[in-house]
């Protein structure tokens, strides 16, 4: 597992147990190889505290070489997983400095062919670390690449988006998205929500959504159509209130839910079973292939 450096302006341990919810859904991008934390908690506790709560499986998603292998051969192996395998678009401009950018591209492609990796992601672009005429000609190469390897292998696109809305909506629209296209950790507008809910494109939402002042989120969430709704953690970032702050988990979603259904004036049960069925129209079902035994 990665470590993550703790912050000293936060408290440190896991947040508790919430309420189970009734009806299950899916987190449907985390990061489980990251330990974080005062008192890390290994990846198969995370997923057994997930199911205690009603969060019956995980989209495990890859960063770079080394985290998509790991993603991908993890879930594999266990049955809560499916992987989503990808070069994140702060780490293309690394690899293309390095010369390597096409030769990661190849394993990212090979590794998408696994029957329980089910998403290329996450991709996309990212102009608020990357801001050389290089670095970002090194993203929409990356980013171009994934998605035709989404396509080849008719799976879906996990998109990171920041700072780059435009740029990454016709990048879409020049290359083709996939037909499954998700805007992971969706950063937009109520604006940025229509053109996704015209183009059929999936919002993920995660806990940001429930800070006091996300009101561009929670305007972007009234504007979805629910069809198109998936919840996510990002864990272990972002984690949702009251305990922002904290490290994030797979079995924090009850909490992002919660206040999802609360914002739109809806049942939380009605909108779990609308966000678990689209979430396995994405990404089809755990069961779907049997895992190796360990």
């Amino acid at each position: 597992m990665r470590e993550r450096e703790p912050s000293e302006r936060t408290e440190q341990a896991y947040p508790p147990l919430p309420e189970a919810l009734v009806v299950p859904v899916y987190d449907n991008h985390t990061h489980l190889e990251i330990a974080h934390g005062s008192d890390p908690i290994d990846f198969h506790e995370q997923l057994d505290r997930a199911s205690a709560v009603g969060v019956r499986g995980v989209v495990q998603v890859g960063t770079d070489l080394e985290t998509s292998r790991w993603s991908a051969e993890q879930a594999a192996r266990e049955p809560r997983m499916l992987a989503a395998v990808a070069l994140h678009p702060n780490e293309a401009p690394v690899y293309a400095e390095a010369g390597g950018l096409d030769a990661a591209l190849a394993e990212i492609a090979e590794l998408a062919s696994w029957p329980r990796v089910r998403a290329v992601g996450e991709t996309g672009l990212d102009f608020f670390r990357t801001e050389t005429e290089a670095g970002r000609e090194a993203q929409y190469r990356s980013f171009e690449a994934h998605i035709e390897i989404a396509k080849e292998n008719g799976i879906a696109l996990q998109i990171h988006d920041r700072d780059a809305h435009a740029e990454v909506i016709t990048t879409l629209k020049r290359v083709g998205a996939p037909e499954r296209t998700v805007f992971h950790c969706f950063s937009g507008d109520a604006e940025l929500a229509s053109i996704c809910a015209e183009n059929g494109w999936y919002l993920s939402f995660a806990g940001n959504v429930t800070f006091k002042n996300a009101h561009n989120l929670r305007e972007a969430l009234e504007t979805a159509p629910r069809s198109l709704l998936l919840v996510e953690t990002d864990a272990p970032y972002l984690t949702p209130m009251p305990y922002r702050g904290r490290p994030n988990a797979p079995y924090l979603v009850p909490h992002t839910l919660r206040a999802m259904a609360a914002h739109l004036g809806t049942d939380v049960s009605m909108l779990a079973a609308q966000i678990s069925s689209n979430t396995e129209l994405v990404y089809g079902r755990w069961e779907d292939e049997p895992v190796q035994a360990s």
